[in-house]
């Protein structure tokens, strides 16, 4: 299910934690980079080795020729796991990196063992306003998105708070390329996997956000119903980008949720 013109190898990723742990797989938001997960990075290592990887045009990798679809980063996912003798893993991913893992493991199930999806959805309408979105980066560059993209990730009493985080993950979303960018746009304009969420067997933790104005709670309540074994856990004051306004809440979580199904799941192995 490899597609090789996603992420040639050699990719920006990179691997923490124990050699003979567990692989988990965290993916990235739409506009942030690898160091979205960092609050969460020592807590996860400790039991697995967490493979983190950049979108294309974010975190300065670089972009490639659309068009993308979520089915198309999927594959570059397969793609990497192939190329690193990676036969299954788990998979954490927040916003656009959820929904990949969500396609993966309706579409791959014999490569992911357990899922950690964070504040995202199975459909994002409406499609128009992603390829507005596209289209404006294009056109101006991401500059013309940043302030109304940063308004739904964080509320505005952390914005208050931790100011320097919200500059830094700014200035990551600015320095993103906007082709690439524009191309995860249209890949959400396209999503809709609600058919699929049945065919997804792998233990799911759903994470939501009650202050999340992007993918509200509702999103991932349907994901933890629709799935064949779903949970959901709500955060109290969190918004969008949930592993830096909750960075402790979602790392126990998910922490526990991972190692709950590790400790029963003997073919979730290393596979180098």
């Amino acid at each position: 299910m490899s597609d090789r013109r996603a992420w040639p190898v050699p990719v920006t990723a990179s691997f923490d934690g124990p050699p003979d742990a567990p692989v988990l797989i965290l993916g990235n938001s739409l506009g942030t980079s690898t160091a979205v997960w960092e609050p969460q990075v020592l807590d996860l290592k400790r039991s697995f080795r967490l493979l983190r990887f950049e979108l294309p045009g974010h975190g300065g990798a670089s972009a490639w020729p659309g068009p993308y679809s979520i089915g198309l980063l999927g594959a570059g996912v397969l793609a990497l796991l192939d190329d690193l003798g990676v036969g299954q893993a788990g998979f954490a991913g927040i916003s656009l990196g959820g929904m990949i893992g969500l396609w993966l493991a309706a579409h791959a199930p014999d490569r992911i063992r357990a899922l950690g999806l964070v504040c995202t959805s199975a459909y994002l309408p409406p499609a128009e306003g992603w390829r507005e979105r596209a289209a404006s980066v294009r056109a101006a560059g991401m500059s013309s998105v940043s302030a109304q993209v940063i308004s739904r990730w964080f509320t505005a009493d952390y914005a208050a708070r931790e100011p320097e985080v919200v500059s830094s993950v700014r200035t990551t979303l600015e320095k993103a390329d906007p082709e690439g960018y524009a191309g995860c746009c249209e890949a959400i304009a396209e999503l809709d996997l609600r058919a699929r969420l049945a065919a997804v067997s792998a233990p799911t933790l759903v994470i939501a956000g009650d202050a999340d104005p992007a993918t509200p709670p509702e999103h991932g309540a349907a994901i933890a119903a629709g799935v064949r074994d779903g949970g959901l856990l709500v955060l109290p004051k969190a918004a969008h980008l949930a592993t830096l306004c909750s960075p402790a809440d979602v790392s126990i979580a998910l922490r526990r949720h991972f190692e709950h199904v590790a400790a029963k799941d003997q073919n979730w192995r290393v596979q180098r």
